[in-house]
Parts: C-alpha cells; sequence; structure tokens
C-alpha cells in the first residue's frame, strides 16, 4: 500500500469516527423521558394543588421548579381504560375500551414505547401493567405482556386484580417470578387471594427501587422509563375483610394523629410516593442528568373511595365535583407537573385542556419521532416550551360502562356531561360552565340549549357514542 493509500485509509477512518461521534452527541442530546403516574391520587391530594394536611414537599418543589398543568385530564375515570388511552394516544372512543372489563394488548398495536425504542431509546417500566393477563409462567408469551409491546425491562404486576395486594407473593420481572420473602396469603373467601396474613415485603419499594436501578444501569443513554405506582389504591379486598385497605408498612408522622387508620394509610402512601419522588430527582442529579431529563407526574383517575378510605376525609377532589367512575371533573381532572430544568419555565402554570391521549405525541416529539396517522393525541410539548404555536383540541371526549355518568365532553370553557337514567323521559345532558363554576354545580343546560346541540353533534359528526352501556 503506497503512501498515498494509507493517508486516504487513515482519513476515511477519522472521517467516519467523526460521523459517529456527531451522531452519538445528537442522540445524547435527546432527552431521558420519565413518566410517573400514582394510582387514584386526587386532584387535591398534593400541596401545590391545595392540599392542606398531607406532606408532599418534593412534588411541591418540583411544582415550583417546572410547570403545572391545571387543565389537565386522564384517559378515564378508571385504571385499564385510562391506561390503553395513555399507550396509544387514542381516546376510548376509538379504543374501544370504556371499563374496567379484561382487555389485553395484541402485540400490534403502535404504543409510545414501541415508536421510542425502534428510535434506540432503552425502554423500561415498574409498576401496574394492567393490559397482559398473565398469571404464571406458561403465559409468557402472551401478546399483552409489555416485553412484546416495546418495553426492554418491566418490573411489577401484570395482572390488575393482584395489583390491590401490597404484599403479594410475588412480582414479575420481564418473564419471571421474583418471590416477595415473608409475605402470606390470608386464608379467607373473601380475600380472594389478595390480602396477605404476613407481611414483610411491600411491592412499592420493590418496584421503586427497581425503576431507580433501571436509571443507573442506562443513564449513559437515551430512555424511556415508566412509574406506575399501585399508591395509593387501596386494597378493595383488605377493606372488606380486614376494614382497612390502606396497606403501608408505617403511619410515619400520621401515627398519632386521631384518625381512622384507613385515613392514617392514605396519607402516609401519598407522603412515601411524594419521598420517592425526592430519591428520584437527588439520583437524576447524582448521574448528572437532570438537565437533559424530563420528568411527568400524573394520577390515572380521580380520588377513591375504596378500602374505608373516604375521599372527602383530606378534600381529595379539592373544588371538583364527583370522584373515581365519575365523568365530572373529580372522576377525570388530575394533577399533572412537567419538569425539565433550562427547557421548562419553573414555577408556572398552564390551563391549557390537555388529556392523556396527548403524551403520546408529546414523547415522539420530544425523541424525533414522527407520531402515527390516526390518533387523537396532540403535542403539548409548545405549551411546555413556552411558545405560542400550541395546537388546541376542537374538544375532549370521554364515556364510561361505569358509574352513574356514561359521557364526559369539554370543548373550551363548556363541560357537557350525560348522566345514565334518563330524566323526564329524555336523555339527561347537563352543561357547565367551567369559567364561572369549576365544581359543576350549576346545570345551564336549559339556558344554553344551543350549545348542548352543538356538543352533541361534535360527536355524532365524528361517530363516537353517545352512551356508554354497562358490561
Amino acid at each position: 500500500m503506497n503512501v498515498v493509500s494509507v493517508y486516504r485509509l487513515c482519513f476515511t477512518v477519522v472521517l467516519l469516527c467523526s460521523w459517529s461521534a456527531l451522531g452519538k452527541a445528537k442522540e445524547n442530546e435527546r432527552p431521558n423521558i420519565i413518566y410517573v403516574m400514582t394510582d387514584d391520587l386526587g386532584y387535591g391530594d398534593l400541596g401545590c394543588y391545595g392540599q392542606k394536611v398531607i406532606r408532599t414537599p418534593n412534588l411541591d418543589r418540583m411544582a415550583s421548579e417546572g410547570m403545572r398543568f391545571t387543565d389537565h385530564y386522564a384517559g378515564h375515570t378508571v385504571c385499564r381504560p385510562s391506561r390503553l388511552v395513555l399507550w396509544t394516544g387514542k381516546h376510548v372512543g376509538n379504543t374501544g375500551l370504556m371499563g374496567n372489563r379484561p382487555r389485553s394488548l395484541s402485540g400490534t398495536e403502535t404504543t409510545v414505547a414501541k415508536l421510542l425504542q425502534n428510535a434506540g431509546y432503552v425502554c423500561g417500566g415498574v409498576g401496574k401493567w394492567a393490559l397482559g393477563h398473565v398469571e404464571n409462567p406458561s403465559e409468557i408469551d402472551n401478546p399483552g405482556h409489555p416485553n412484546r409491546n416495546g418495553f426492554d425491562y418491566w418490573h411489577g404486576y401484570m395482572n390488575q386484580s393482584q395489583a390491590h395486594n401490597y404484599y403479594p407473593l410475588h412480582l414479575w420481572e420481564n418473564d419471571r417470578q421474583v418471590l416477595l420473602p415473608g409475605n402470606e396469603l390470608l386464608d379467607h373467601p373473601q380475600a380472594r387471594g389478595r390480602v396477605s396474613s404476613k407481611r414483610e415485603t411491600y411491592s412499592h419499594d420493590v418496584m421503586t427501587d427497581a425503576a431507580m436501578q433501571f436509571i443507573r444501569r442506562n443513564h449513559r443513554d437515551p430512555f424511556l422509563l415508566h412509574i406506575h405506582w399501585t399508591v395509593p389504591h387501596a386494597n378493595n379486598e383488605g377493606g372488606r375483610v380486614l376494614k382497612d385497605g390502606m396497606e403501608i408498612p408505617s403511619y410515619g408522622g400520621y401515627a398519632n394523629r386521631d384518625w381512622p387508620n384507613p385515613e392514617k394509610g392514605f396519607a402516609a402512601m401519598v407522603t412515601r410516593l411524594d419521598a420517592d419522588m425526592g430519591r428520584l430527582f437527588k439520583l437524576l442529579k447524582e448521574l448528572a442528568i437532570d438537565d437533559n431529563t424530563i420528568v411527568f407526574f400524573t394520577s390515572d383517575n380521580g380520588p377513591h373511595r375504596e378500602g374505608n378510605h373516604d375521599h372527602e376525609f383530606f378534600d381529595s377532589n379539592g373544588p371538583l365535583k364527583g370522584y373515581k367512575r365519575s365523568m365530572h371533573d373529580g372522576g377525570i381532572r388530575v394533577p399533572m407537573i412537567v419538569r425539565w430544568p433550562g427547557k421548562v419555565q419553573p414555577g408556572v402554570t398552564t390551563d391549557l385542556p390537555s388529556a392523556f391521549w396527548d403524551y403520546l405525541p408529546t414523547a415522539c416529539e420530544l425523541a424525533g419521532v414522527a407520531a402515527p396517522d390516526g390518533i387523537d393525541g396532540l403535542s403539548y410539548l409548545p405549551t411546555l416550551l413556552s411558545q405560542q404555536d400550541q395546537p388546541k383540541h376542537r374538544y375532549l371526549y370521554w364515556a364510561s360502562q361505569e358509574g352513574e355518568t356514561t359521557i364526559g365532553v369539554r370543548k373550551g370553557h363548556w363541560k357537557l356531561v350525560r348522566y345514565r337514567k334518563d330524566r323526564d323521559g329524555r336523555a339527561d345532558w347537563r352543561l357547565y360552565d367551567l369559567r364561572n363554576d369549576v365544581g359543576e354545580e350549576n346545570d345551564v343546560s336549559e339556558e344554553h340549549p344551543e350549545t348542548v346541540l352543538e356538543l352533541i353533534d361534535l360527536l355524532k359528526n365524528d361517530d363516537l357514542p353517545l352512551i356508554a352501556n354497562r358490561n
């Protein structure tokens, strides 16, 4: 090989290395994305949303360092359909799941995890999955398994009902069961295998540790992490059998309060998850990835009244009407805080009406991925970056097979709710003006019949259900 050839070879190698380094640098500019979803946390359960009793200092600080959404909505009033909306970017009118009946992903759906995985993100998750019914190791090929739907790693519950128990015999780590030492199930007909007689290993702590370990393993490359905590959901069976479904290792600072034990447990759950948010932010700073990591925090639906906990004890729905399973805002409007140092302005709020189906296109835009066609979501990244070109929804839509209300629609400041039972022989549609009635106390449908008809016509034109029948 002559000198010229050697020179050309060296130049080519240097150029290829430069291109590789440039590509790696651009890849590393893509932010890490962490999405934290609690279970049944109400709009009024955090200090930054008006809570006066339960302590949430880390989430309050997150709000002061980021953006707080005042008009953000879950995908549904209950767990499973709300999560399906989040994964697919489609509201329930297009997912077809309008209640908590069993539903497993088929493995063919386009999920936010698949989209980012294909773009080079390492995708992990912990907590409640709810969309793949896996009972035992022989069912690990179930197409609803998170590993078949974009997640490289998953540690948590596969079966939604088993997630009621905070002291289960095992959790799943990908396709294997991981036994939790010291837990034994209660032999009681009403326990249904979801109440433990011996309690040593708290599932929330195991899943939280798994999330921290995932970050440590993958912090050098862009990653997507979903943390789907089960707190502060009740153990419903535990509430029936033991009269206290708010399972927690310790009541902490609430132990000496003159409250019923379920209320001590609920408050301790919320403060515990808040402390874990503090752990999360401390880890991001320790690994020097805080500035390149965007963190979302929200809840899957409104507050519950289960496990002998009363949502009114701490005013969990704040100024809103209704709670879990209601089409009123107390059942679907949820806290949402987003923090991204240097990108999201600190201490700001937005009243942008947005919903879970907007997360998929937002995550795609953050990752530099084209959002798929046929979704209902709109990226709210412009709002996060304080830009003026934020696209707006014509309206937001929900339908439910559970509870006394069946349809919810929001268009601008108008909120339309349909009750399941007819009124005076006609469909019972009730209209509220959220500008001056955030609590939805005053039905103004008779004063504004044209608005009611306009909103119903929007649904008819888009071929959306006007009622969601019970299963």
